[in-house]
């Protein structure tokens, strides 16, 4: 079965730093694309970041130069590096893995609460 488990998320004040990681098991980690996806209560689930298989990375407008997102394929885990936090920023981050559109994981989220 195949899991994706994220960690790291918790309560930071506005302008702190966060980093989720996500760790996948039972899938050839190096071939999928991951991606941090989050949602906010009654808002749509919205991409954060991508990164392809290949190493190429987007990031959603919002989050562009404070968030990185990276991978370890030696390692099987993605994470995502927040700076300069917002009270915006909070949400339930997701972690997701997808190949060629058509298989598709997902984590249970991780909270992040941003107190401004």
């Amino acid at each position: 079965q195949v899991q994706l488990v994220e960690s790291g998320g918790g309560l930071v004040q506005a302008g702190g730093s966060l980093r989720l990681s996500c760790a996948a098991s039972r899938i050839i980690f190096s071939t999928y694309n991951m991606g941090w996806y989050r949602q906010a209560p009654g808002k749509q689930r919205e991409l954060v970041a991508h990164i392809t298989s290949a190493g190429y990375t987007n990031y959603a407008d919002s989050v562009k130069g404070r968030f990185t997102i990276s991978r370890d394929n030696a390692k099987n885990t993605v994470n995502l590096q927040m700076h300069s936090l917002k009270p915006e920023d909070t949400a339930v981050y997701y972690c997701n893995a997808r190949l060629k559109e058509v298989i598709d994981y997902w984590g249970q989220g991780t909270q992040v609460t941003v107190s401004s």
